[in-house]
């Protein structure tokens, strides 16, 4: 990232993760949907063969798809080959960005071999992300797909992502009838002066211009 200030005005930079938030169902049977969604370093990435100029390269020894930013012209054309909209580019530094797999740090010897992982997966909350091969059947990585039914996302472009995904883990809660519908509106003024213990403080519509 070549952004210092990335919350402050005229922010700049590329998303190397990005968590895509929406709903499903008809109200009032909804869900919100999280979907994480970076590189998935597919085995077969369209990504490679379009870049002119050799930038984009898929690694032997390991199977991480990289971009080499020397040779890396910024024409784009990784990113209209890729249908999973991994790839953004660096306006400021011209060339075409994703995620790395955090490859400096899944291989640093400096580190204990349990943090050897993508800082996603380190900094992830609830243990949402795993890391590990999946060509090796007796990973965690590989346990969980086969355990849990995981998938790869889009399989019928062809592309084998490395990246699997797993079934949401539903979290069921139940709303009552009465709490459907709001019989009144603690934020309005004039519910406030109607109340039976109204407030002292502003309300809302003194603090907003609506």
């Amino acid at each position: 990232m070549v952004d210092k200030n990335p919350y402050k005005e005229d922010p700049t930079g590329t998303f190397f993760n990005r968590v895509q938030s929406f709903e499903i169902g008809t109200y009032p049977q909804t869900e919100t949907v999280h979907f994480p969604k970076s590189c998935l370093h597919c085995e077969e990435p369209p990504c490679v063969p379009v870049c002119p100029t050799g930038a984009s390269y898929k690694r032997e020894e390991d199977g991480i798809v990289l971009v080499d930013y020397d040779k890396c012209i910024g024409c784009k054309y990784c990113s209209w080959a890729c249908p999973y909209g991994a790839r953004e580019l660096d306006e400021k530094q011209k060339v075409m960005k994703k995620c790395t797999l955090c490859v400096d740090r899944i291989y640093d010897e400096d580190l204990p071999e349990n943090e050897r992982k993508p800082a996603c997966v380190m900094s992830c909350p609830t243990s949402a992300r795993l890391f590990g091969d999946v060509h090796d059947e007796n990973s965690d990585v590989s346990k969980a797909i086969r355990e849990n039914a995981g998938y790869q996302l889009m399989p019928e472009w062809g592309t084998k992502p490395a990246n699997h995904y797993l079934p949401r883990r539903k979290v069921k809660m139940t709303i009552h009838k009465d709490e459907l519908e709001r019989v009144d509106n603690p934020l309005s003024k004039e519910e406030r002066k109607t109340h039976n213990a109204p407030g002292t403080g502003p309300s809302l519509d003194d603090m907003t211009s609506w």
